[in-house]
């Protein structure tokens, strides 16, 4: 899986580079059974918590740069710097 921006989907349209079979068979059906015994299940482990934070411009600008989801980056690096220290 990739992730790609509007503007990058409208360029991989006009070059060509996106296949979509309209006759692809449709996938396995879950089933009634399934469906009436599914749960809706919260993540494990502790909520996130909401902080406050103050970055340097730089820092901020860098993950900002890379596009959506830059606070979930910027998660990840800290969790890993974390794992890294326990």
């Amino acid at each position: 899986m990739k992730r790609a921006s509007l503007a990058d989907i409208k360029r991989m349209r006009e070059a060509g580079e996106l296949h979509h079979n309209p006759d692809a068979p449709a996938g396995d059906s879950l089933g009634h059974d399934f469906w009436a015994k599914a749960m809706m299940a919260s993540p494990q482990g502790t909520p996130p918590k909401s902080v406050h934070l103050k970055l340097d411009p730089e820092v901020f600008k860098f993950f900002k740069s890379q596009g959506k989801g830059h606070l979930t980056r910027m998660q990840e690096v800290l969790r890993a710097y974390a794992n890294a220290h326990r």
